[in-house]
């Protein structure tokens, strides 16, 4: 009679075997663009004290610039960068709420550039009628159906 031999693990390895990460589940180039977004989060606080104190502070998303980070504009991408600040800390640290955030940061995205390149150009007519034809959309329907696509798993994990 033949006695099997089994491997025993601890139960610590046996957790690493089962639980995956779920930043694993993320590709490199999400994996890119968290950073760069923490970065970039970390970073405005910096150009709103300096917009307080009457200093230029120059910043673009989505097809939006300015200057001044007190002017509207300024005050909606430093709300903006800061949203997607929290999103990319949220799915590097693996945060539960990450990938509902993530889905929200791309819809709120997409409709920016919308009205980056097609409503902008039809309120100031400065220049007349230009379309400025963006890169973000195509970036940011890649992230939501990616996003959607690993929600059910990162929910399970």
């Amino acid at each position: 009679m033949e006695e099997s031999q089994t491997h025993v693990s601890s139960p610590f390895e046996a957790l690493q075997e089962t639980k995956s990460r779920r930043r694993d589940l993320l590709p490199w180039w999400i994996k890119t663009f968290t950073w760069l977004f923490m970065l970039m989060a970390a970073v405005v606080p910096i150009g709103v004290v300096m917009g307080l104190m009457g200093l230029s502070f120059t910043m673009s998303l989505y097809g939006f610039e300015t200057t001044n980070p007190i002017s509207p504009t300024g005050i909606a991408l430093t709300l903006l960068i800061l949203f997607k600040g929290v999103t990319a800390y949220g799915l590097w640290t693996e945060k539960d709420w990450a990938v509902r955030l993530g889905i929200i940061d791309a819809i709120i995205g997409l409709v920016a550039c919308g009205v980056a390149m097609f409503v902008l150009p039809l309120v100031d007519r400065s220049e007349g009628f230009v379309l400025n034809f963006r890169l973000e959309p195509i970036l940011l329907i890649l992230y939501l159906l990616k996003l959607q696509k690993i929600k059910p798993t990162w929910e399970a994990l």
